[in-house]
């Protein structure tokens, strides 16, 4: 004999109301970190979550990449985009960072905020190139930021050697 048929609440059922309840927790901002803190202290719009399996970006990731670019240096350019760009030597790296360069200001400009993030890493990735073309060291480059830091732009700028061609 078949069962007779289970009657439907007119409730929504506890389970998909339970569920929706924790489909919307991922998109809450995990705790803050100090830095998150700072920001929003500072009054800046924060990011878009990112996907909780990513490393946290702290700055550091300019000196991995350093590394990397740097142990491309005379490898295999077929399997290499740095090892390409080493090897086409300086006027081809200039090229390319100045092609970003531009690329990240007509971004700012247009107000693509998002295309002015890509655009932004481009920049630093083709600056740090360039770095290890030159033999720059990025410790030598955070080194002139802090030698500069707390002084007024204006100031740095008016303790400038003269050019006397300007």
């Amino acid at each position: 004999m078949p069962k007779p048929p289970k009657s439907k609440p007119d409730a929504p059922k506890a389970p998909k109301a339970k569920k929706a309840a924790t489909t919307k927790t991922p998109t809450k901002a995990p705790a803050k970190t100090p830095a998150k803190a700072a920001s929003k202290a500072a009054g800046k719009a924060q990011a878009p979550t990112i996907a909780t399996d990513m490393p946290q970006a702290t700055p550091d990731v300019l000196d991995r990449l350093f590394e990397v670019v740097s142990s491309r240096r005379g490898t295999d350019t077929s399997i290499s985009h740095s090892a390409r760009l080493l090897a086409r030597g300086r006027r081809k790296i200039a090229q390319k960072f100045g092609e970003e360069a531009v690329e990240c200001l007509i971004e700012a400009v247009s107000g693509n905020r998002d295309e002015l993030i890509s655009e932004s890493a481009d920049v630093l990735y083709h600056l740090i190139v360039m770095w290890v073309d030159a033999g720059v060291e990025p410790q030598e480059v955070w080194s002139e930021l802090l030698r500069r830091e707390g002084t007024s732009g204006i100031a740095e700028k008016a303790a400038r050697p003269r050019d006397p061609l300007a």
